[in-house]
């Protein structure tokens, strides 16, 4: 049976949806009661695009992602304690508490990073799709970047050169169509799947992001061609955040539009896929019921061991910042001002 059409992997595409929206959801309330320094950026309403992308990944693929990133790892199936301690800063996290929401990784899942610099990952995921190309290892590397970095020079410098070299590297612009509350239409020219043209690879625009099944074949076919030495594809899905572009954050005016939010809101992805399962005889009620209940617990033990996490030890907060380590006291005076 076809890997789309097995049932397991369909009712699994509903559990990482679901994996997303509820650890998402759980952040921005810890975000609002002061658990988690800084803000964080929730993927929710983008569940579809993030899942049906990373489904479409082997398990060795790699991916970079952005500022909008935690929903990436859980869709390439990070457990997400570790996750929710990163966070919140502790050392149980990915990243031992140093990378926080904005700047985590998880190699174990192939999740090379992600950063706040907007487009600044896309040539990682570049650079690794080289090295993949160089070893012959046959891994696929993705790129998540959303319309505020369509316009990036270094989007466009990784397209080249990806192109060139027929690198095995997919691009995929998260189109939700507002740079924090720039509408993408005012300050981006024609199509941004249209732009893969100009460097003669082919580009592909999903419509309809909500819908999972429609992002997981367009990646698909770009992996199935990247991994075949067919080069590099743009993947365009045009999709919708739901909460603000990060938590807590107030503006002025409300910049986007009632009825265009309630358009949205009404295609939910969850629910939509939910609703799929069900007309295809593929789950019962019941058991997407027992699904979310247990995807719920999941994020209470997420809560629990990030509880029981301690915060790092200040000793370390030098380590793993060059080859060789450096020791303070090496190059302070005791009254800490360089020699």
């Amino acid at each position: 049976m076809n890997q789309k059409l097995d049932p397991e992997f369909l009712v699994e595409m509903q559990r990482r949806m679901l994996r997303i929206r509820r650890f998402d959801e759980r952040a921005s309330k810890m975000v609002k009661r002061g658990a988690i320094p800084g803000t964080v950026h929730t993927s929710i309403g983008q569940e579809a695009q993030v899942v049906g992308a990373t489904m479409a990944l082997g398990e060795h693929d790699y991916m970079t992602g952005n500022h909008r990133s935690h929903g990436h790892p859980i869709g390439k199936g990070s457990p997400l304690g570790p996750l929710m301690a990163e966070l919140v800063g502790k050392a149980g996290g990915v990243c031992g508490g140093k990378g926080g929401s904005l700047h985590l990784a998880d190699f174990n899942v192939g999740s090379l990073g992600e950063s706040g610099i907007v487009g600044s990952s896309i040539p990682i995921a570049t650079g690794a799709a080289l090295s993949s190309k160089v070893l012959g290892n046959g891994k696929v590397s993705l790129a998540f970047f959303g319309d505020g970095a369509a316009n990036q020079g270094c989007l466009y410098e990784s397209l080249n050169i990806a192109g060139v070299w027929k690198l095995p590297v997919i691009f995929l612009c998260e189109n939700n169509q507002y740079a924090l509350s720039t509408q993408a239409w005012t300050v981006t020219s024609g199509v941004i799947a249209d732009r893969a043209a100009g460097f003669g690879i082919p580009g592909v625009r999903v419509e309809n992001g909500q819908d999972i099944m429609a992002v997981y074949d367009a990646v698909s076919t770009a992996v199935d061609r990247a991994r075949a030495g067919e080069g590099p594809t743009l993947v365009e899905v045009v999709t919708y955040r739901y909460n603000e572009h990060s938590e807590g954050l107030r503006l002025a005016t409300d910049y986007r539009n009632a009825d265009e939010k309630a358009d949205w809101l009404a295609r939910d992805p969850i629910v939509l896929h939910r609703q799929y399962l069900i007309d295809n005889w593929i789950a019962t009620t019941e058991e997407l019921d027992q699904l979310e209940a247990d995807v719920l617990a999941e994020v209470e033990d997420a809560v629990t061991f990030t509880n029981d996490s301690p915060f790092p030890e200040p000793s370390i907060a030098f380590a793993d910042l060059y080859t060789e380590p450096i020791t303070p006291s090496k190059y302070l005076d005791p009254i800490g001002a360089r020699p």
